[in-house]
């Protein structure tokens, strides 16, 4: 940490060129006796905070690491998410990172342990909860992993956030290539605590991951904004049921959670049909966790293929989802479409041989507008073209 950027003077600085351009300031300089890139960098990851992380981007005095490690922390949106989930009186954070997460579970744990092997980092998140005036987390710059066998100590739950960064391998995506090797230390794990999370990537796919990790009770796919952010992991000691899978998508409208296990979407009946009044395209959450056949069985709709994972109804549903009117239901070839005698609308794909930009492209239309138009296969492998208009709710 350099204590001379923590100066008012400096300061006041960052907050009046948080809107400036980074290269213009870099080249005319500032008038502080410290390099400019180091101030530029400060302005650089507190614009990333502003709505990612609030609480810091609003706080005085916040000392800021590098973009990297900004960007790859939770959101506060995910990290209050996760805290909600759990609660005990003892956890600890084996990858702490810039400390967010630990931050919401400090307000359900009496006691939390952040730890991290980043040196610079482990003390910039030490500084930072004294200005967030929290006093119940304790930061450790060691290797999380390495904390628990020289401290012998148990908690209530372990947190982990293994990097898909790999030293030698670089972005990777299975949990055995990630840092640290949970599936390998699992055993070793479970020896301090009956309750674990893991935070991994939603690129991570769900069977594999299943496949890996062992005890597996619960699966959350959490989706800000129809974007899935992170998948979490709650594995319970000697647990052997069948898992939970919690969906959620979170925006500033409102938030949907659809809830099934692995066992009930196996065993789901579906009901297909061909396009009635309405159309239904599940949100991300619910793309991401395969509960295709499930969400068809509880709620009143039908499937429209296979593959398709579109949905219809005759009467409007409180879908998790998009959700359109159909107006008009025509084949998919160029006479018929020239007689919609449309220009430009939403164009999505869904189990069909062209990909929206070749479609766009061959049919002349342009993005926008209120038409949405779904192009997809029927239940008799008729390929075909819904126009639709959004339904507001």
């Amino acid at each position: 940490m350099n204590s001379d950027l923590l100066t008012s003077d400096i300061q006041d600085f960052i907050s009046k060129h948080l809107d400036a351009s980074m290269s213009k300031l870099v080249l005319k300089g500032t008038p502080f006796n410290i390099n400019t890139k180091v101030i530029v960098e400060q302005i650089e990851a507190k614009n990333r905070c502003r709505t990612k992380l609030p609480t810091w981007f609003n706080t005085p005095n916040i000392y800021y690491p590098n973009k990297l490690n900004i960007e790859q922390t939770s959101s506060e949106i995910t990290a209050e998410y996760k805290s909600n989930l759990i609660s005990g009186r003892t956890i600890i954070d084996l990858t702490g990172g810039f400390g967010v997460d630990c931050f919401y579970f400090s307000k359900k744990f009496e006691e939390v342990t952040h730890c991290d092997i980043n040196e610079s980092l482990s003390k910039i998140v030490a500084y930072n909860y004294q200005q967030l005036l929290v006093n119940n987390i304790g930061t450790v710059n060691i290797d999380g992993i390495e904390y628990l066998k020289s401290n012998k100590k148990k908690f209530d739950w372990i947190y982990i956030d293994p990097s898909r960064r790999h030293d030698r391998k670089g972005k990777v995506f299975f949990l055995n290539d990630c840092l640290p090797n949970v599936p390998k230390h699992l055993n070793m794990l479970f020896e301090y605590t009956q309750n674990i999370m893991v935070k991994t990537s939603p690129l991570l796919d769900i069977m594999a991951g299943t496949n890996e990790l062992k005890q597996v009770k619960t699966i959350h796919v959490v989706a800000v904004n129809n974007e899935v952010k992170e998948l979490l992991w709650i594995l319970e000691k000697d647990y052997k049921g069948d898992i939970t899978l919690e969906t959620i998508n979170i925006s500033k409208v409102k938030t949907e959670q659809f809830t099934t296990t692995f066992k009930t979407e196996q065993a789901a009946i579906v009901d297909y049909n061909k396009p009635l009044n309405y159309l239904y395209e599940p949100n991300a959450a619910i793309l991401k966790a395969g509960a295709f056949k499930s969400i068809a069985e509880k709620l009143p709709v039908s499937k429209l293929e296979k593959h398709s994972h579109l949905y219809t109804s005759n009467s409007l549903v409180d879908f998790p989802g998009r959700q359109f009117k159909i107006e008009k239901i025509v084949p998919y070839n160029k006479k018929a479409l020239k007689k919609l005698n449309i220009s430009r609308a939403n164009v999505t794909t869904r189990n069909f041989p062209e990909n929206v930009q070749h479609i766009r492209k061959k049919l002349n239309i342009k993005d926008g507008g209120d038409n949405y138009l779904f192009f997809t296969t029927l239940i008799d492998g008729e390929k075909t073209v819904l126009l639709t208009k959004k339904v507001n709710t």
